[in-house]
C-alpha cells in the first residue's frame, strides 16, 4: 500500500467519522446552492478536513473538490474529493451516502477511496493491486444476460425519460431487476458483484474520480454514455465486464 493511499484511507476514515456526528440530527442545516443541490455544514467541514490532511502531506498537490474552489497544482498530481456523495441521503438519514477521496496522476486516476460511515463500509483501490472492501478483495459478478442482471440507478430520469434507444437506457426494460440504489453506493454494488450495471445521467468530476479505480481493479469498467472513461464526460455506467463489453460495442456500432 502505497502513502499515498495509506493517507486517502486515513483522511475518509476521519471525514467519516465527522459526518457521522451530523447524520440524522433533526437540527442539521441544510442550503441549497446555485445548481439547486443541497448542502450541509457537514459537507463542508468534511472537505476542509480533507483539504488541510492533504495540503499539509502534499503542499504542491492540486485539490478538487465538491464545495471549495479549486487548488491548482504544480507538479501534475491532483486530488479530487467528494465529501458526502450522497447528500440528500445523508439528510434523510438514509446510510447510503460515502465520503470519496481520488488521486489523478497527470490526467489518470491512480487511487481511489469510497467510506459509508453509517454502513461501515470502506472500499478502495490503487492502479494494479486490486480493489478491497473492509481490506478483503472484491470483485464484479460474471452474469452475461441481461434478463439475470440488477441495475441500479440515481436520477429518476432514467426511468421517466422517454426511452431513446441508447444501449444503457434500454435495460431498463431488459433487466431483471432495477432499483434505485444510486449515487456512489449503487456503483460499489457493482464492484462488490452485488448488482451489474450501475447507471448516472449527470456526473461531475468529484462525483466518479474514486468510483472508477476501485470498479476497474474489481474486474469492471466504466464510461460515460459516448463510450469514453472519462471524469469530466456525460454522465456515468458502472459495468461488469461482460455487459460493459456488450454495452460498449453497442455504443460504438450505434445499435
Amino acid at each position: 500500500m502505497s502513502g499515498d493511499l495509506e493517507l486517502a484511507l486515513d483522511l475518509a476514515h476521519r471525514a467519516g467519522l465527522l459526518t457521522l456526528e451530523y447524520y440524522s440530527r433533526k437540527s442539521l442545516r441544510v442550503e441549497t446552492k446555485r445548481d439547486r443541490s443541497p448542502v450541509t455544514e457537514a459537507d463542508r467541514k468534511a472537505e476542509q478536513l480533507i483539504r488541510q490532511g492533504i495540503l499539509c502531506a502534499n503542499p504542491q498537490d492540486g485539490l478538487l473538490g465538491e464545495e471549495f474552489e479549486e487548488h491548482l497544482s504544480t507538479n501534475g498530481r491532483r486530488w479530487i474529493i467528494d465529501p458526502i456523495d450522497g447528500t440528500r441521503s445523508f439528510i434523510h438519514g438514509v446510510p447510503f451516502y460515502g465520503v470519496m477521496v481520488a488521486l489523478e496522476v497527470k490526467g489518470t486516476v491512480e487511487l481511489g477511496v469510497v467510506n459509508f460511515p453509517a454502513l461501515h463500509e470502506m472500499y478502495h483501490a490503487e492502479s494494479g493491486e486490486g480493489a478491497f472492501m473492509n481490506g478483503s478483495p472484491i470483485g464484479v459478478s460474471s452474469i452475461a444476460d441481461s434478463k439475470d442482471a440488477t441495475v441500479v440507478f440515481t436520477e429518476k430520469e432514467y426511468l421517466m425519460d422517454e426511452v431513446s434507444g441508447h444501449p444503457v437506457d434500454r435495460l431498463r426494460d431488459d433487466a431483471g431487476l432495477v432499483r434505485g440504489w444510486g449515487d456512489c453506493y449503487g456503483h460499489m454494488l457493482v464492484a462488490s458483484g452485488r448488482a451489474e450495471v450501475a447507471v448516472d445521467k449527470i456526473m461531475s468530476p468529484w462525483d466518479c474520480a474514486a468510483l472508477i479505480p476501485v470498479v476497474r481493479e474489481a474486474g469492471g469498467c466504466c464510461f460515460d454514455y459516448r463510450g469514453e472513461t472519462t471524469i469530466s464526460g456525460a454522465g456515468l455506467v458502472s459495468a461488469n465486464m461482460v455487459m460493459g463489453r456488450q454495452l460498449l460495442e453497442d455504443i460504438a456500432a450505434g445499435r
